[in-house]
């Protein structure tokens, strides 16, 4: 008799808490636009919380990393060291204002930047760094922030993965000059869409307030500090509905125990596939003394591109939902077209091949870990 499938998705949305009852008080309440009660309260939060400055809700982090750039002032050439190995917004957001990701390589154990091919990427046109935090892990801020200091650059941390992951103690995000969050339905805290820039330094705080407003003064007209708002600076429609907010409300006031779930799902993973690290037959992700990761994802590396693509199809015959992720932006038509290369792309290349995404969600259930386990077992010909 055949083994019937009961699917295990790479992903599955979840509530947790208040959310539906925040939306109901959200259009009880008459107020739908941006800017509203469950905005400020989300704003409240990541403030008090995470230790930022200021934070201000957009409708996804690609928005918070194109209020960065902007912040920045990113011109047509001037240049912004990256890792290749990142979604195509981390490039995006600096390319539409005509500015050249430059991509710089990555470590082989945490997949992030490495700071250490960094000051050779570095030029005159040089005006930002952008640190990745792949998988929740952070990157090597104190050597990437002392670079920045000593070539007077922008350090924008992409965390996008990263919501409560901690560097020495503190939160990613808020230890470069800004910092992008994202509520995407696949990260740990979810909005369906949405996302948050956080701003560290002073210098940004005035002028995002007026980007973010789609370039006019308004909140200091609510302030009252002018008489009437106005156009006064670039900016777009960065704010997310209020219904965005109360959704995502209802997450954060549950959101230590939604990363505190997930990190017991990524330790049990990685207990569990430690016998098949041992044997030398898949890689498994590499944890650093100096960090506090939020279980955002658990990936493997297989010994081989063949290697890959056969574990993803074993695995999506029994009904689980494993993927690759990104093809690295240099090697991509528009990463040639709008960007350069920084240092060889040796790393990228061979892990990008290689990496295997297993699922991992808050409702996942030791029954559908160990399912997952089982058959990566089987496709290995081991005994689990």
């Amino acid at each position: 008799m055949n083994e019937k499938l009961i699917p295990i998705p790479f992903n599955k949305p979840f509530i947790v808490g208040k959310e539906l009852y925040y939306i109901a008080q959200a259009v009880l309440g008459a107020h739908l636009s941006g800017d509203g009660p469950f905005s400020r309260r989300c704003q409240s939060w990541l403030e008090q919380t995470l230790g930022c400055r200021k934070a201000l809700l957009t409708h996804s982090c690609t928005g918070a990393l194109e209020m960065a750039a902007l912040l920045c002032d990113i011109n047509p050439g001037d240049e912004v060291i990256m890792p290749s190995f990142t979604f195509v917004s981390t490039a995006n957001a600096f390319a539409l204002r005509g500015g050249v990701p430059v991509f710089v390589d990555i470590h082989p154990d945490s997949l992030n930047l490495d700071e250490r091919l960094v000051e050779a990427a570095i030029t005159p046109k040089t005006r930002v760094i952008v640190p990745v935090h792949y998988a929740g892990v952070a990157c090597a801020l104190d050597e990437i922030l002392a670079l920045a200091q000593g070539h007077d650059l922008v350090v924008v941390e992409d965390a996008a993965q990263a919501l409560l992951s901690e560097y020495y103690g503190r939160y990613l995000g808020t230890i470069g000059h800004l910092g992008c969050l994202s509520f995407h339905e696949t990260k740990n805290i979810i909005s369906g869409e949405g996302g948050a820039l956080l701003i560290n330094d002073e210098r940004f705080q005035e002028r995002s307030e007026i980007i973010w407003e789609k370039g006019t003064n308004r909140k200091k007209y609510s302030r009252g500090q002018v008489d009437k708002y106005t156009w006064v600076d670039v900016g777009s429609s960065f704010l997310p509905s209020e219904l965005v907010a109360a959704f995502l409300y209802g997450q954060l006031e549950q959101a230590k125990k939604i990363v505190a779930t997930r990190c017991r799902i990524y330790d049990r993973y990685c207990r569990s596939l430690a016998p098949l690290e041992e044997e030398g037959v898949l890689r498994l992700p590499s944890r650093r003394d100096n960090t506090a990761c939020n279980g955002h994802l658990f990936y493997l590396i297989a010994r081989s591109k063949q290697e890959q693509v056969q574990l993803i199809q074993h695995l999506h015959g029994a009904g689980i939902g494993a993927v690759f992720h990104y093809v690295p932006l240099h090697s991509s038509p528009a990463g040639r077209r709008h960007g350069r290369l920084g240092s060889s792309m040796s790393v990228t290349d061979d892990v990008s091949d290689r990496l295997v995404r297993l699922p991992l969600y808050y409702e996942m259930t030791e029954a559908e870990t160990s399912a997952v386990v089982k058959k990566i077992f089987e496709f290995y010909k081991m005994d689990w």
